[in-house]
């Protein structure tokens, strides 16, 4: 992103007047690029679980493909397991034996969504560390969204689907900040209510000690009173 935006500064610095076309496809791409799509590569151990978590707000479209890449594996083709849960727990995909697959699902949770990937399969103990890799291409919003079946419904293409495109960013864009603001209430709410525990239960604690403190001063006036120490 980056090389892009020093690109955009570049052309904005030079060409001011002539390159406000060229700014804005910058832009679309820089927007199309940003965040809403991520392809991943992990190996998987012999034994144990590797997890892939991503927190994704309410009513979001989520589309992943995976597929299983082996090495020195041409005989036996080693597969895995996958387990998607919901923050909740609900389970939302379940595969196993398979070397690849998808899933598809929209968000009725916002929070941790988790998916879970492990070695199966007869060939399992063979495996060694590191010789199995898995390639995760996860989406989400409009990098899930098929723009092929949009173009040709709405009947658009080039500048113009680009447009489309750019207009979906920027609504995801601000549905993720009011996402993000709403939040920060929620967690600035929760950090004012235990403010306010904290100090009642602090003033509860001194009212103790105080309380504590005066009766271990008037029992033992009456304790040296009856021994006539005083």
């Amino acid at each position: 992103m980056s090389i892009y935006l020093s690109f955009f500064t570049m052309e904005k610095r030079f060409h001011h007047r002539s390159s406000q076309p060229i700014a804005l496809i910058w832009f679309i791409l820089v927007c199309n690029r940003w965040g809403f799509s991520q392809a991943i590569w992990f190996n998987l151990p012999g034994t144990g679980t590797k997890c892939v978590s991503e927190e994704i707000q309410n009513n979001v479209v989520v589309l992943a493909d995976y597929y299983v890449v082996s090495e020195d594996h041409n005989t036996h083709e080693p597969t895995i397991s996958v387990k998607v849960t919901s923050p909740y727990g609900n389970n939302l995909h379940q595969k196993e034996n398979v070397t690849h697959g998808q899933f598809a699902f929209t968000t009725s949770e916002a929070g941790n969504y988790l998916a879970c990937f492990w070695l199966d399969g007869p060939n399992k103990e063979e495996v060694n560390k590191g010789d199995v890799s898995v390639n995760l291409d996860w989406r989400t919003g409009i990098a899930a969204k098929d723009w092929e079946s949009v173009a040709k419904k709405e009947k658009i293409e080039g500048v113009e689907l680009e447009l489309k495109k750019l207009e979906g960013a920027v609504e995801a864009i601000h549905e993720n900040l009011l996402y993000l603001k709403n939040r920060e209430a929620e967690m600035r709410t929760v950090s004012e209510k235990t403010n306010i525990r904290v100090a009642l239960f602090s003033i509860m604690s001194l009212a103790v000690c105080i309380t504590v403190s005066v009766l271990q001063i008037v029992y033992l006036k009456q304790y040296f009173r009856k021994k006539k120490l005083i």
